[in-house]
């Protein structure tokens, strides 16, 4: 499992740390240019507004196309495009730039291989090292992006951005298996739309834009509290930044234990949105007086809400992708991810809006209300069967046969990994056993192999 997942993991860590770090600068590098309060939004959203748009064709393509191509082909658009904010010398330049980077929308591609190349019942853990990874390049991009851009220039934020994501082109032709070639367990291979049918999906992605649209919401709140409010300085962030950081990953181990291992992963989504809730209520009710005990209130708002986020970040990903049939997976996780970026959207561009105008209390207060919103929504989620998966020789079994099994109380889907040579049997574990399911397929051996 870590051998597969390591180098999809420094992918992703490197290439979101190429798409975090200028985010603390991006907004003083575009009135460097003189920008209109238009392109001024452009530069600073332009990459996510992209993203919205190509994460969902680039997910079902690569349903169809092999993933490792369809990833290498995204991280040269983006690499190009930071290239171009990198030599821009016009407000026009950057936004362009900005609009290519995200136009190379793979991130919902890289979490699809790994589901492809990690069994089912290591999916949490996985998720949650590339979700730990993840969370780390952001926490540093906010700490050193301020301290580069401030000494070199933003215009060499894209430049290491443009160098990191040609490391993780390298990374990805070396040390990143092929997709292993896979069939499935029907003959007329239903429409990627059944994606959106699914009950579970709809709730997993509306998640996905709350968790993002609250995240970000709350990087825009906590530099201008702490530096305006609070009048301390920008250096200080990092007083904030790293022991939350810290606390969130010790919260990641935990949650994918009981999601995965109990099985409770609808339970681990009520804590996760829980601290969500508290997090902003501690905020809404701080006090931005520095001789106020309440003062605390704020920083402890801002300490649950990092193992709030680090709860439900690898959770998200792996209950979409188990909700998600395995020919539906990078369509599913595309239209996850597509979410995830119109929250950042929203939650980026509306931010600072709503700060001016309600002030820290009442935006708060308001998101405690989105957040009984959200929990409430969750009571429909359906907590997935603790499902096993059985592996069988391909070629001990008439493939054929096996459509017979698709009726059988207890079994969620059948394929063949082609690659491997192998048939994979998901089964629900609370009402079938191995020996059961072994059992029912003895009927689908070959006759040299029948006794």
């Amino acid at each position: 499992m870590i051998k597969n997942t390591l180098p999809l993991t420094g992918i992703a860590v490197l290439r979101f740390l190429g798409l975090f770090i200028v985010l603390p600068v991006i907004s003083l590098y575009a009135v460097s240019f003189n920008a209109s309060p238009l392109m001024l939004g452009l530069a600073v959203g332009g990459a996510y507004l992209t993203q919205v748009i190509f994460q969902t064709p680039i997910g079902i393509a690569s349903d169809h196309i092999d993933r490792k191509k369809i990833v290498m082909l995204g991280l040269f658009v983006f690499m190009v495009g930071s290239i171009i904010c990198a030599l821009a010398h016009t407000i026009e330049m950057l936004v362009i730039g900005r609009l290519i980077q995200g136009a190379g929308a793979v991130g919902g591609v890289v979490s699809a291989q790994i589901t492809d190349l990690v069994r089912e019942e290591q999916r949490t853990k996985a998720m949650a090292i590339m979700g730990g990874g993840i969370f780390a390049s952001f926490t540093l991009a906010m700490l050193i992006g301020p301290i580069i851009g401030a000494n070199l220039g933003a215009n060499w934020l894209f430049g290491i951005t443009a160098f990191l994501t040609l490391c993780s082109m390298i990374l990805l032709a070396t040390k990143v298996p092929d997709t292993p070639k896979i069939t499935y367990s029907f003959e007329d291979r239903p429409s990627w739309k059944e994606t959106l049918k699914d009950k579970n999906l709809w709730i997993i992605n509306l998640s996905s834009f709350f968790e993002k649209t609250l995240m970000t919401l709350i990087f825009v709140i906590i530099p201008l509290v702490i530096v305006s409010e609070f009048g301390m300085s920008e250096e200080s962030l990092w007083k904030i930044y790293t022991p939350g950081a810290i606390i969130g990953v010790l919260a990641m181990a935990p949650a994918s234990i009981i999601a995965e291992k109990y099985g409770k992963s609808k339970l681990v989504m009520f804590i996760g949105t829980a601290m969500f809730l508290l997090a902003y209520a501690c905020i809404s009710f701080s006090d931005t007086d520095l001789s106020s005990p309440k003062i605390w209130l704020f920083i402890t708002g801002v300490m649950i809400f990092f193992v709030g986020f680090a709860t439900l970040e690898p959770i998200m990903q792996s209950l979409a992708s188990k909700y998600a049939k395995a020919h539906q997976r990078g369509t599913a996780l595309g239209i996850f991810t597509t979410y995830g970026y119109v929250g950042s959207f929203v939650g980026g561009t509306a931010g600072g809006v709503l700060y001016h105008f309600l002030g820290v209390e009442k935006l708060a207060l308001c998101v405690v209300c989105v957040c009984i919103l959200w929990i409430i929504t969750l009571f429909w989620l359906k907590n997935p069967a603790k499902q096993k998966n059985i592996y069988l020789p391909l070629d001990t079994y008439h493939q054929e046969k096996f459509k017979a099994i698709n009726e059988a109380p207890g079994i969620i889907e059948w394929y063949v990994n082609q690659t491997e040579n192998i048939i994979i049997i998901k089964y629900d574990a609370q009402t079938r056993t191995e020996n059961e399911i072994i059992e029912l397929c003895a009927p689908f051996k070959a006759k040299k192999d029948s006794h």
